[in-house]
């Protein structure tokens, strides 16, 4: 995400590398430079200006310590400046009442119906919750059924009517949800147009009706300033509570981030980074703006390693380690737990300075799939002994895994590597070594 803005955002820097002090010329060629990088991310001419005047003034306004390079500086006041933009603190989703109620609304095709199942997933695995999905779509053919499967898939359950009453449904299921002890109950609408009056009536209804605790705008990322024009109309007719970013992981330019909260006054609380049902993270604008200015988010990916942490897991591995017994089993579980975290291509760029080394280079969700085939061809007595995998069973197990000897090879000489730097970290896993990130 933000590859472009990233990469623009850098070349405008480099007018300052080398520079013995901030003056008004310099600062005026960086901020034209940076003004540009703003404008082709789809930012707002209007709100680009008026984020680089602020700049200047803080950047001429500064005594420049001896110490601290004039580029330095600059990326120090953009960075600020990003994070005021975006909203500078982190926004938590009101889910207290019996039941907390809270209302999705957005345009169709927004993504309402997958981030309600995703924002039932976290609600339930991350704050213990019992959660209640409502579908009140109920003009979008397969709606209904699209969160009946989500629902199922992640263990929630979904509150569902045959009537054609959205207003009703929604009040029905807040009545049942209290008689069942749901701690919180989330109603899926249909998508609408700010310029329909009827559809905007029927959810100020709902809205009136329910009396959410919260109410969550959600929109596509990806429509640019378009998403922000649609927020400040819905915004005007629901005041609604806060905004969700969907399909952030596929906008190289990020000018609905940028901007979103800057128009409305209402902060974004969540955005969306992927199809999985866990791709959702809470909106954190300072790591957010360290991650466009290429510095990464190396808390957020300790965050991640940590959720998929297992102390009694790891305890076992280190003992396994110690005594050099760690196996193609053990691996193969390694790999599942890196895989939980989210898009690889997505933690690479959280890592400072890897995210710019991998923007040419495609990591697929796939990328573990030829050796998890490698590893399922192997019997059980050969995962767990990798050292009496000789010449035969390397080529039966190339052929069962549609693969070649070579890339049997290979994965064999990388796992003898992969044990050896684990033994050295400590007897850790690589969850361990992550989470001692931290102290960096």
């Amino acid at each position: 995400m933000f590859e472009n803005l990233s990469e623009k955002l850098e070349k405008s820097f480099k007018i300052l590398k080398g520079q013995g002090k901030i003056t008004e010329i310099n600062v005026a060629e960086t901020l034209k430079e940076v003004r540009k990088a703003l404008i082709d991310a789809d930012v707002s001419y209007a709100i680009a200006k008026e984020f680089c005047d602020k700049v200047k003034q803080k950047a001429l306004g500064k005594n420049v310590l001896t110490a601290i390079e004039p580029g330095q500086l600059m990326i120090k006041i953009v960075n600020d400046e990003l994070k005021e933009l975006m909203g500078s603190e982190v926004q938590e989703v009101n889910i207290k009442g019996s039941p907390a109620v809270v209302l999705i609304a957005g345009l169709q095709g927004s993504g309402k119906t997958t981030f309600s199942a995703k924002f039932a997933n976290y609600l339930k695995t991350k704050k213990g919750k019992k959660v209640l999905l409502v579908a009140a779509d109920v003009y979008r053919p397969a709606a209904i059924n699209q969160l009946q499967v989500l629902g199922e898939q992640i263990g929630v359950s979904v509150y569902t009517e045959e009537i054609k009453d959205p207003v009703q449904i929604a009040k029905n299921a807040v009545r049942d949800a209290k008689d069942k002890g749901v701690n919180v109950v989330i109603v899926d609408t249909a998508g609408r147009l700010a310029i329909d009056e009827q559809m905007m009536n029927e959810i100020s209804s709902i809205k009136k009706t329910i009396n959410p605790q919260e109410t969550l705008f959600v929109v596509d990322s990806m429509t640019g300033q378009d998403a922000v024009n649609t927020a400040k109309a819905f915004n005007d007719r629901l005041n609604f509570d806060g905004v969700v970013l969907t399909k952030l992981d596929g906008d190289t330019r990020g000018g609905a981030a940028l901007t979103i909260r800057h128009v409305v006054n209402k902060p974004i609380k969540f955005v969306g980074i992927g199809e999985k049902m866990e791709a959702l993270d809470v909106f954190h604008p300072d790591r957010m703006a360290s991650r466009i200015l290429g510095m990464g988010d190396i808390v957020s990916l300790v965050e991640k390693a940590q959720e998929q942490y297992d102390e009694k897991e790891a305890r076992r591995l280190t003992k396994k380690l110690k005594t050099n017994e760690f196996n193609f089993n053990d691996f193969l579980s390694q790999i599942h737990q890196i895989k939980k975290m989210g898009n690889i291509k997505d933690l690479m760029g959280m890592i400072p300075g890897v995210g710019k080394m991998m923007k040419d280079i495609d990591v697929s969700d796939d990328a573990f799939k030829g050796i998890e085939a490698i590893i399922g061809s192997m019997t059980p007595f050969e995962r767990e002994n990798p050292s009496r995998i000789d010449g035969s069973r390397r080529k039966r197990i190339a052929l069962g895994s549609g693969t070649s000897i070579e890339e049997v090879n290979r994965l064999l000489k990388q796992f003898e590597q992969t044990r050896k730097m684990m033994k050295q970290v400590g007897g850790g896993n690589k969850m361990n070594a992550l989470k001692n990130i931290r102290g960096i």
